[in-house]
């Protein structure tokens, strides 16, 4: 678990081709010696294992489903991702809680600078999105600033910015997307209610 409060930018060192997936050594600021073989990270918002590390380095194995969901495919030597670790349960949760597992990889579609922030246009299904809601995308906790027919607009305030990759992506470029855990449970919840075949006339006829 997660708060989306991004700790270190890190930078891929190197990736290569395993089999059914892809081998990711990170260099990070972060003490390599308060971070143990099995700990979980998140990288660009997706929980990912320690299987080895160095002094400077930590290094990963994302298999085929982490893959196939987030924008893992697209990363090369010399890009750079974010990281966190796992949240302390005496910690303050400044952010909110973010799972690490993602639900979608969306394109940026618009960069506008409004004067103070940057607005980043993100396309995708919006039906689990709410303005002024929460929203992890590349594992940083965002608040939703509009919400429009096949995309969301966030407002990235500079020490957002300054101190995430996100300073470093464009239009066009894919972004790992959380939505909100209580939103996805709610929309299932909806869902089922409205599939049931429980109705009040079944209930008054068993009994109840």
């Amino acid at each position: 678990m997660f708060t989306g409060l991004i700790e270190d930018i890190g930078k891929i060192s190197d990736i290569s081709e395993i089999k059914n997936g892809k081998l990711l050594v990170v260099e990070t600021s972060i003490n390599t010696d308060e971070i143990k073989i099995g700990d979980s990270v998140s990288i660009n918002g997706a929980c990912q294992t320690v299987i080895k590390k160095s002094n400077k380095c930590l290094v990963f194995e994302a298999m085929k489903e982490t893959l196939s969901r987030t924008n893992f495919s697209f990363l090369k030597k010399g890009d750079f991702v974010n990281l966190e670790r796992a949240m302390l349960i005496n910690s303050r949760l400044d952010g909110h809680i973010v799972s690490g597992h993602i639900d979608s990889c969306e394109k940026i579609l618009n960069i506008k600078n409004d004067g103070l922030s940057e607005i980043f246009e993100i396309g995708g299904s919006v039906d689990l999105v709410v303005e002024k809601g929460s929203i992890s995308i590349n594992g940083i906790s965002l608040t939703v600033s509009k919400v429009l027919k096949n995309s969301f607009e966030v407002s990235i305030l500079p020490h957002t910015l300054n101190n995430t990759n996100l300073k470093y992506l464009k239009e066009n470029d894919f972004v790992n997307i959380e939505y909100d855990m209580i939103g996805k449970y709610i929309k299932k919840f909806v869902e089922q209610k409205k599939d049931s075949k429980i109705t009040r006339e079944f209930l008054i006829e068993n009994g109840f």
